[in-house]
């Protein structure tokens, strides 16, 4: 009797590959696709792994579990890797690791695979998921162990009668969801020269947007958007329609040399139109409406937060942890943000909220300021006291006036 694997399976020329390739090994590849969103015919996916050889092909629709469970924590947390990246890969792979490890149980199966290479993040990222959610089962990562070159892999393809969505011209490997878009290979990988344009899919040109700005209102709600010029929306649909605005004029194109977990930089191109936005809209609200000492003490936490999630880290105590932070320091993150999209760039115009900390009385220079200045003499007197104390002992150098450029003029 032959053993059964469960293959993350995307419908791409490494997945595609690898049912072949398992099948010659003597397993029995049952296929997974998860729709996370990513406008796919996953029909024509699921059908396309039975025909190169999965015994059975499952597809799940988990968009409503990556928007809850995922994109929203890291919404909250601001999540950019290496303040770019909005993490829109990272965040899918330990969901698709539990629906893997969900359908094992479901075949008892042994062992799960994934179509990831030996120097990428998303080999960490899912077997270290995997290994939080069931430590038995065994992961294959045929990538990891055939040796194939990307021509190699697709004259393999070519000798099995594998369709493929890439060519030896236009080689990129392509990576989509709710949460974003990346490309990478090809041209992409000399950092030196642009990014082709056939590399984008879900942006406009900065210079072939509209001429005007697009100005939208974007509602949250302790962290959470819930809608869009007034209009109450559920997450996915607010997130694929601010992807499809916000893409029209050119916002969210990302060209990164990031530093990959293995120790290695590669050049990653991300469309995350949505993704860009909307943090840039929360960053703004939170502004208006955390105190100082929590704003500061979160904005601090959030690189970690990004990292252990780009990191694999996802079921670490450590980023879960981080993320009770996030949702406790975002409870009054509720109110309206109005941003203007314009030529690929993000404007925050305005911001409003029931909770704001914003005092106008406090905060103005003109008549009506109440602010007591008389009381800031002892505050500063007070806040500078260690510093006084300290020059009493050790003062600092004088400046040489002789040694500079000085004109005097007298009267």
């Amino acid at each position: 009797m032959k053993d059964t694997v469960i293959l993350a399976y995307s419908g791409g020329l490494d997945t595609s590959v690898a049912i072949p390739w398992l099948a010659e090994r003597g397993y029995d590849v049952v296929a997974l696709a998860a729709d996370l969103g990513a406008n796919l015919d996953l029909k024509a996916i699921q059908e396309k792994a039975l025909k190169v050889g999965a015994v059975r092909s499952y597809v799940v629709d988990a968009r409503e579990r990556f928007a809850e469970e995922y994109i929203l924590p890291a919404l909250r947390a601001n999540a950019l890797y290496e303040g770019v990246y909005p993490l829109s890969a990272a965040l899918s792979r330990p969901l698709i690791a539990d629906l893997l490890v969900a359908v094992a149980h479901a075949e008892q199966a042994k062992f799960v695979a994934h179509g990831c290479t030996g120097k990428g993040n998303d080999q960490v990222r899912f077997d270290v998921a995997i290994a939080a959610m069931d430590p038995s089962l065994t992961v294959i990562a045929p990538v990891r162990e055939w040796g194939f070159s990307r021509d190699e892999e697709i004259a393999y393809a070519e000798a099995h009668q594998v369709p493929i969505p890439v060519t030896r011209s236009s080689p990129y490997s392509i990576d989509v969801n709710l949460w974003g878009r990346s490309a990478e290979g090809g041209a992409i990988e000399d950092p030196s020269q642009p990014v082709p344009e056939d590399a984008y899919a879900w942006t406009v040109a900065p210079e072939r947007c509209p001429d005007t700005p697009t100005r939208i209102r974007i509602g949250f709600e302790a962290g959470r958007p819930v809608s869009l010029d007034g209009e109450r929306l559920p997450l996915v649909e607010l997130i694929e329609r601010l992807n499809r605005i916000a893409g029209q004029n050119g916002v969210g194109r990302l060209d990164l040399v990031e530093n990959r977990l293995v120790g290695i930089k590669s050049r990653e191109v991300y469309e995350a139109p949505a993704a860009v936005t909307l943090i840039t809209a929360h960053r703004a609200l939170e502004q208006l409406v955390l105190t100082r000492d929590v704003a500061h003490l979160k904005w601090s936490l959030e690189p970690r937060y990004a990292e252990l999630a780009y990191n694999g880290l996802w079921h670490s105590p450590a980023r879960q942890a981080l993320e009770a932070f996030m949702k406790v320091a975002t409870q009054n993150n509720t109110g309206e943000v109005q941003v203007a999209l314009y030529r690929g760039q993000v404007r925050v115009e305005g911001r409003t909220s029931p909770v704001s900390l914003y005092a106008p009385e406090l905060a103005t220079y003109g008549t009506h300021d109440l602010f007591d200045h008389r009381a800031a003499k002892g505050f500063v007197d007070l806040w500078g006291l260690p510093i006084r104390t300290r020059a009493r002992v050790e003062p600092l150098a004088q400046v040489d006036l002789s040694a500079l450029n000085i004109s005097v003029m007298e009267r």
